[in-house]
């Protein structure tokens, strides 16, 4: 059996009849005196922000603020720590101590929950934080990130990575000139289960590392903040619903790169990781920012196998396909299977269907498709898939594939066990459901349908509109390019 993927970009808040009774009271009572107080004192820190930053000079802001311009950063971090104080965040539980600029220019945060991890930058006097370019146009907000003088990282830019670790390289190595670089190395939110893959951005520098694990033990978690899961606007009111919000930060001891963690970046961000990880007691996963990215495509799209797909593209990955070769495969056993019908193989053939000498990564993405564990697979499953991950294609070209993939004899058209292999697979419906939209498209009950029968019957009945929405709403491609691109890139530098 394969391993049950976990999926970190999930959180789910149930809330009991105490906690709804508690959220109802305070809405009305003590969240909008919270609301009302961390307002104004955000109001005075943006003031005082904007005052320190005032006239400033595209040369200037190529350097540390010095001068008048930092007199006022005591102020407004007392500000800003007053915004979370009033809030809920009444205290912090430190664990270790801070190490000097000079020890480690580069502090790792993670994991990365929620907005609230603005707290313990806050803490560390707010420090120059690694963000995404969009967060400077953030009213209030927007100017007390400018104030922390941040690289910012544009995630639609494709020069905007070697930007990024070449302006970290510049700070990281400037002997304390500059503060302390804050970096949360998973790029996203996740639900703290487990930590993602870090990006190596961080530790091309070569400099050492102060890596600081972040919790919040809270019986009632409304601070999480993921893709699936309560929206901002939840998070932020059920928080200050709460009367008090626990925050923990644990400084571990600084992570010095030996020799061949210098030579190679990726594995000095994993072994950060991994001493983080077992701090935390949690575990790791391969999953990275680039799934999440896939995921919220599928969600919006509608396609209900994002976990599957997720991790057949994590594997192709593994097994050292780029999009070209996926597409070389795809072409490959399509005419293969097309010239020489076989619909269950063994894990020796699939092997030799996708020329890779048998290996771990390729075992677990066999065993994906052996769903009753017989150690024979349907290769027509497969193709569904690798047409998905493999992109750019439509929902429409892939269900096109799949009704030539299960056709019966090649003769342009799809019986019933045929059409429900394709519904269950792509849409995951229960047999009833199959059954009963095969029987209302063929109205002739000659037992079998063409795609064009069924695409023009799921467009045309309001019954179906579910699935006209799909063909709709999947102009895009199945991958967003940007994905797929930066993956790519990633591949052929690391």
């Amino acid at each position: 059996m394969v391993e049950p993927m976990k999926n970190p970009f999930v959180h789910r808040l149930n809330l009991g009849p105490v906690d709804v009774i508690k959220i109802g009271v305070m809405s009305f009572t003590i969240a909008p005196i919270r609301i009302l107080i961390a307002g104004i004192l955000l109001m005075l820190a943006w003031s005082l922000a904007s005052l320190s930053l005032l006239f400033q000079t595209e040369i200037e802001r190529q350097k540390p603020l010095i001068g008048w311009r930092n007199v006022l950063r005591p102020l407004i971090v007392f500000l800003c720590r007053a915004v979370f104080f009033t809030g809920g965040f009444h205290w912090i539980s430190v664990k270790g101590s801070r190490a000097r600029t000079e020890l480690a220019p580069i502090v790792a945060l993670a994991p990365h929950s929620s907005y609230f991890d603005a707290l313990p930058v806050v803490y560390l006097n707010l420090t120059t934080v690694v963000a995404k370019s969009e967060v400077e146009m953030v009213p209030f907000f927007g100017k007390l990130i400018q104030f922390t003088q941040p690289v910012f990282v544009s995630r639609e830019d494709p020069n905007s990575r070697l930007n990024t670790i070449k302006e970290i390289n510049k700070r990281a190595h400037s002997k304390g000139a500059w503060p302390q670089i804050v970096i949360f190395p998973e790029g996203t939110c996740t639900n703290r289960s487990c930590l993602i893959g870090f990006k190596p951005g961080a530790f091309y520098p070569g400099v050492p590392v102060q890596p600081v694990c972040v919790r919040y033990p809270n019986k009632l978690d409304t601070i999480t903040w993921t893709w699936d899961g309560p929206d901002a606007f939840k998070v932020l009111w059920y928080t200050l619903c709460q009367f008090h919000n626990n925050v923990e930060i644990e400084f571990l001891p600084v992570h010095i790169p030996n020799e061949q963690e210098l030579r190679d970046p990726k594995l000095f961000s994993e072994n950060v990781r991994l001493r983080m990880a077992k701090c935390l007691n949690c575990t790791i996963t391969d999953h990275t920012y680039d799934d999440c990215r896939l995921i919220l495509w599928a969600a919006k799209v509608k396609i209900p196998i994002v976990k599957r797909i997720v991790e057949i593209f994590k594997l192709h990955k593994k097994l050292g396909f780029n999009t070209e070769a996926m597409n070389e495969v795809l072409l490959r056993i399509r005419q293969q299977v097309s010239s020489e019908p076989q619909e269950k193989i063994t894990y020796r053939e699939f092997s030799e269907y996708l020329n890779i000498s048998q290996n771990d990564s390729l075992q677990r993405l066999f065993k994906i498709y052996d769903f009753e564990q017989t150690g024979h697979i349907d290769i027509r499953d497969y193709v569904v898939d690798l047409c998905l991950v493999s992109g750019p294609a439509t929902i429409e070209e892939v269900l096109k594939m799949a009704f030539q993939a299960f056709e019966y004899g090649h003769e342009g058209f799809i019986r019933s066990q045929g059409f429900k292999s394709v519904m269950v697979h792509i849409f995951e419906m229960s047999d009833s459901e199959c059954q009963q939209i095969f029987q209302d498209i063929d109205s002739d009950d000659d037992q079998k349908i063409t795609f064009d029968e069924f695409y023009g019957f799921s467009k045309t009945h309001s019954k179906y509109k579910k699935l006209y929405h799909i063909f709709q709403e999947s102009t895009s491609n199945i991958f967003d390019l940007c994905v797929l691109n930066e993956i790519s890139i990633e591949n052929k530098e690391e």
